[in-house]
Formats: structure tokens, C-alpha cells, sequence
């Protein structure tokens, strides 16, 4: 039975960002060509037919927002017929969490512009981007219970409440503020130091803590089991 088959393969990334100010966001680009010209959309691209998905997805990034991440996990891979006008295309997707602060964007090839948007207030979207974000989300929702991926996103010393809104802006929830920190120190990979947080206003200032990741990975061997 004859059968034909005419597939492109590209990539794309959900990075989120957050800080203490503007809370969890996701990086976005204008399109520069059609389809969708001048509608915002997730970077990524087609994959060159001699690189891998990873070297695809970090390209993509870099030259149409200027980050780089040295760490991107596979999201999922999204293949509905019509989901790119032009033509049959798949996309397998990455997502992964960066400080925002830590770069300067910079828009180019495809791409017109790139910006930040809070996660809440995520424009009109290209393609079927939005149901990746959505998916993105959920995913980081879960694995932020049971991975301490925050930290990466807070400074090297943080007071405790940072932490606490860290969870709230990932989880979109409140939380049990007092057990949540019960849960979070009794693992002992959170180290509290004699440095006090600078408070702008009156207050007691509180001590500093540390994520220790050598002996988060220690007690992950011995067979630590996170979960908040």
C-alpha cells in the first residue's frame, strides 16, 4: 500500500521567569513573518536536518531573544493536523526557568520584539502557543511539590518570605505559611544564615537562608523524598 509522508520538525520553548516584583512570567516574541506577522508567540523554530533537538531549541532561543539556559526539560510533543497553516509541522517542546534580570533581550531573525508577560496577562497567542504555555505551567505547578527548582530563581541569599512567594506566584495559591516552612526546613538542605535581610521600612529584620544543592543531591542519593 503506497504511503507518503511530508513532516517538519521544530522546537519551542516556554521560559519562565520570575522576580519578587513581577512574579512568575513567561518570555515571549513578536512574529516578524507570517503566519501571524506582528502576533506574539513562544521562540522557537524549525530543527536544522543536522542538529539535535536540544542544539535546536538553545539556537532558536539565543537568536531570537538573546537568553540561553543551560538547562531546558522536554514539555511535550504537540502534532495536530492544521496546527501550522504552511504546512505539517511537529513540535516538541522544552520549558525551563531563568531570572529575568540576568539578560539583556535582544529580538532577532524571526523574531520583531521579545518581551516578558506575567503569566496572568499572556496576549492573544499564535499557533496553538497558549495551550503549550497552559501545559507548561501545569507541569512546573507539579514538579516545583516534589523538585526544589525555585531556588535557581531567587538570589544565592534570600529571606524565607521570598521563598514563600515564590511558591504562591508558581502555584497561583495561597499557602499554609507556617507549615510550609515547618516542611521546607525539616529536610536540611536550606541552610540559615547570620546575615539579616534589609528591610526599605520599619520591621524586624529577619536572617538570610541558602540553598545548600550539595546536600540537597546527598540526601537525594540517600533516598530523600521531597514533597511539599
Amino acid at each position: 500500500m503506497p504511503f507518503s509522508q511530508n513532516i517538519k520538525v521544530a522546537v519551542d520553548a516556554v521560559v519562565f521567569g520570575y522576580t519578587s516584583k513581577e512574579g512568575l512570567s513567561v518570555l515571549l516574541i513578536k512574529r516578524d513573518i507570517e503566519p501571524y506577522k506582528n502576533s506574539w508567540a513562544l521562540p522557537g523554530g524549525l530543527v536544522g536536518n543536522d542538529e539535535s533537538l536540544e542544539d535546536a531549541v538553545q539556537r532558536e532561543l539565543t537568536e531570537e531573544t538573546g537568553v540561553s539556559i543551560n538547562y531546558l526539560e522536554q514539555l511535550y510533543s504537540f502534532g495536530k493536523p492544521g496546527r501550522d497553516p504552511r504546512n505539517r509541522v511537529i513540535s516538541v517542546t522544552y520549558y525551563g526557568l531563568v531570572k529575568p534580570d540576568a539578560f539583556v533581550l535582544h529580538a532577532d531573525t524571526d523574531a520583531a520584539d521579545v518581551a516578558w508577560f506575567n503569566i496572568k496577562k499572556v496576549p492573544q497567542l499564535a499557533f496553538d502557543h497558549h495551550e503549550i504555555i497552559t501545559l507548561a505551567h501545569a507541569r512546573l505547578k507539579n514538579k516545583i511539590l516534589y523538585e526544589p527548582v525555585g531556588f535557581e530563581l531567587l538570589d544565592k541569599k534570600f529571606p524565607f518570605s521570598e521563598l514563600e512567594k515564590l511558591y504562591m506566584a508558581v502555584l497561583d495559591r495561597p499557602i499554609d505559611r507556617r507549615n510550609f516552612k515547618k516542611k521546607v526546613l525539616k529536610f536540611g538542605f536550606l541552610e540559615e544564615t547570620t546575615e539579616r535581610q534589609q528591610l526599605d521600612g520599619a520591621g524586624r529584620p529577619g536572617n538570610l537562608f541558602c540553598f545548600n544543592e550539595g546536600k540537597y543531591f546527598q540526601l537525594k542519593k540517600e533516598g530523600i523524598s521531597f514533597e511539599i
